[in-house]
């Protein structure tokens, strides 16, 4: 099995370059209400929009969400796009993006259009010029460039075939990567890959593979049978061919074709998935992965992305959950902090229509009567979350001497059971704020509260939840069992 834990150890200490057509990516969701009369086109009430960072863009913020450090060069025009795309950039800590402008040049923008009911990209506006960079603004990416190489361990080329990547930059990038012993990784949009000649891997999708090998591609064993061909006009070590819900073919130059299945996974949007691959790629090479690992952690990856919305990016806490059987997830894969990461789990769980159940307490030692009450509460519903109090929130509702056990201990002896899904440690004396954020279908208290005594239930009624108290189960009860053991009165 693949140490992903000593993976990402190597992965937080790698800097990638990445290099190529930087995007403004704005999703408008809405519900396709009727036919246009002016021409054969839906009309799509808007209901909401998104706008995030696209293109290479994109790619440069996946390898920041993996933990890595991203040093990011693209090209922008002087206008709103870009003053949106910089702001956005300037919001990633682990990203420094520099930027060339063109006036010449529109910033790339594009805008689809989506059907929330039923998923689908119904339309796609852009806004671009496609032309590569000429003369002076050329020379200024390639003086850019340069120095920057010796800073990274591993160069990523991300080519939208939008103006950066032209054969002179190409060329420059790969031969002084070379030279210095940097490995660049490239996703292909040109379909004469000797541009790219002297890259480590090249990584088309199934399509573009086809184009440039002038095969049908329609295959495993037709990919393995073209690829020695490609590779000894790119000169590159391996390729790597996606293939959607067919999953990935990787050819090395050395040894034998591999092939792995797509997981079969819900697919909400495939925007930016490839994104997605180059970037894992990229930070497993540089981490010392082999080219099978890197492989399967990248279709891990892609299988997270497409589960997404808009151009999505995967961290390594969803990779991690995605490679590893679940019987090998650790404790503390279920324990998030009360922000963005909970915000993330819930997004997913509503996502999926599910119905979310919440409970909390002190858990400072574990019996019995907690196990009914979490079992419980699981069986009425299909994902449960705990709010389990700190340490100081603890100390101010039980007193000196307690906790027993550090919130630490607690929070994973809790993520621990089967029926729990997910602990988030609270700093209040009450669950009140972590309980708005949730807003659960069902909150659980155990039979010894009535309704009017529960915190928190005001809130649930009114998203049309409902209260549901579990029977205590009698002789159980920390405070005697931490007295017991005391040695005080039972």
């Amino acid at each position: 099995m693949f140490d992903f834990d000593s993976f990402h150890q190597a992965m937080v200490r790698q800097t990638v370059l990445c290099i190529g057509d930087l995007m403004l990516d704005e999703f408008v969701y809405g519900e396709v209400s009727r036919v246009s009369p002016e021409a054969p086109a839906p009309v799509i009430a808007a209901r909401r929009s998104e706008i995030s960072i696209g293109g290479a863009g994109n790619v440069a913020r996946n390898i920041a969400s993996l933990g890595a450090r991203c040093i990011f060069v693209g090209l922008i025009g002087k206008d709103a796009a870009a003053a949106e795309l910089k702001t956005a950039l300037a919001r990633e800590p682990l990203i420094e993006s520099i930027l060339v402008s063109d006036a010449a040049r529109p910033t790339t923008r594009k805008v689809r259009f989506v059907s929330e009911h039923f998923r689908t990209h119904m339309l796609r506006a852009d806004w671009e010029m496609a032309h590569p960079a000429r003369g002076e603004t050329e020379q200024q990416l390639i003086d850019t460039i340069m120095p920057l190489i010796a800073r990274s361990d591993v160069v990523l080329l991300s080519d939208y075939a939008k103006g950066v990547l032209t054969a002179r930059v190409i060329r420059n990038v790969i031969d002084t990567a070379r030279q210095l012993g940097k490995a660049v990784i490239v996703d292909p949009k040109s379909p004469n890959f000797a541009i790219y000649r002297g890259a480590t891997l090249l990584t088309p999708n199934r399509k573009e593979f086809a184009e440039a090998s002038r095969s049908a591609a329609d295959s495993n064993e037709s990919i393995a049978a073209a690829a020695p061909d490609v590779m000894q006009l790119a000169d590159c070590e391996a390729i790597l061919v996606t293939q959607s819900e067919h999953g990935m073919t990787l050819v090395p130059r050395s040894g034998e074709a591999v092939h792995v299945p797509a997981y079969p996974v819900k697919v909400r949007d495939v925007s930016g998935a490839g994104d997605t691959v180059a970037a894992v790629l990229a930070v497993a090479r540089g981490a010392g992965a082999g080219w099978e690992d890197a492989l399967r952690l990248a279709n891990a990856a892609a299988a997270v992305a497409v589960g997404k919305q808009g151009t999505a990016v995967v961290t390594a806490a969803e990779l991690r959950r995605q490679i590893l059987p679940h019987a090998f997830l650790a404790a503390e894969e279920k324990i998030v902090a009360h922000g963005d990461e909970l915000e993330a789990r819930l997004a997913d769980w509503r996502q999926d229509d599910l119905r979310i159940g919440f409970t909390n307490g002190c858990f400072d030692i574990l019996h019995p009567g907690h196990v009914k009450v979490l079992t419980a509460a699981r069986g009425a519903c299909d994902r449960l979350i705990v709010g389990l109090n700190s340490d100081a929130s603890v100390k101010r509702l039980k007193g000196e001497g307690r906790p027993v056990q550090s919130e630490s201990a607690r929070a994973e002896v809790l993520a621990a059971l089967e029926a729990v899904d997910l602990v988030v440690i609270f700093e209040e004396d009450t669950p009140l704020k972590l309980i708005e954020q949730i807003k659960p279908s069902v909150l659980v208290k155990g039979g010894d509260y009535t309704r009017e005594r529960v915190v928190g239930h005001e809130v649930v009624e009114a998203h049309g939840g409902e209260i549901l108290l579990v029977e205590v189960l009698a002789g159980f009860s920390t405070t005697r069992l931490v007295d017991r053991a005391r040695g005080g009165k039972a």
